[in-house]
């Protein structure tokens, strides 16, 4: 891919953008040398300012989502994207989330612009399993645990049930679920069919790929090994 066309893609303006860029010399290789339009050279030796280029693409990041972004371009409020680079919203391909956590739900949160590494994640066949934390309005009646492992439940409006999903309890109104699919709302619903409400969800893995330390509101770039967590059945992901 031509140079041009590369950093135009990545955000940094249009390519009338980017060509003045390289005509008034600040876009560099790592050696401070200058560039033309149709010079091939690795992503990693670019520089823009003297500084290296935002990530690649065929990228995946992980965020800790907090309450009150949606997963969404459009929509009125803040935004999932408000917390990343603000010339991610410009690249080709699209940074898209992995899935969706809704307005008041927290947690751990993919976003790539690898739609293959995207589909293969979100494909029913991976049973990629997702992991939470719920806080409750009641104290649990004791046999949710089992119900949501049957594999019989059925949600409001729906006509296939649910695939089991397994249940840890950590208080009497606190639960930890582990899902192998991603129907809409479907924890809230879940305890909504137990007579029970969701206060407070928050995402804490995604297969073996958790939060750690990361905090509220942050990003980081997921490397090989993050990945590959991504395919491997859950430990504990605790509390």
């Amino acid at each position: 891919m031509k140079l041009v066309r590369h950093i135009a893609r990545l955000g940094y303006g249009s390519r009338k953008q980017v060509l003045a860029l390289l005509r008034e010399g600040r876009i560099t290789a790592a050696d401070g040398r200058a560039l033309a339009a149709d010079t091939a050279l690795d992503h990693a030796l670019l520089r823009l300012d003297g500084e290296p280029l935002d990530v690649a693409p065929g990228f995946i990041a992980m965020l800790h989502k907090p309450v009150g972004y949606t997963c969404s371009r459009k929509d009125a409020g803040r935004l999932v994207h408000d917390l990343l680079p603000p010339r991610w919203r410009a690249r080709e391909p699209q940074v898209s989330t992995v899935g969706r956590l809704d307005r008041e739900t927290s947690g751990l949160l993919l976003l790539t612009d690898d739609g293959a590494l995207l589909h293969r994640i979100i494909a029913p066949r991976a049973h990629v399993a997702k992991v939470y934390v719920a806080e409750l309005a009641q104290e649990m009646r004791g046999d949710e645990a089992a119900l949501f492992a049957s594999g019989t439940l059925m949600l409001e409006s729906e006509t296939t049930p649910l695939a089991p999903a397994q249940l840890r309890v950590l208080a009497p109104r606190r639960a930890q679920l582990t899902l192998h699919e991603g129907r809409y709302h479907q924890v809230r619903r879940m305890f909504a069919a137990t007579g029970n409400h969701v206060l407070a969800l928050h995402r804490v893995a995604v297969g073996a790929l958790t939060l750690g330390e990361l905090p509220a509101g942050q990003w980081r770039l997921l490397d090989a090994d993050d990945i590959g967590r991504i395919f491997v059945p859950p430990v504990d992901a605790g509390a």
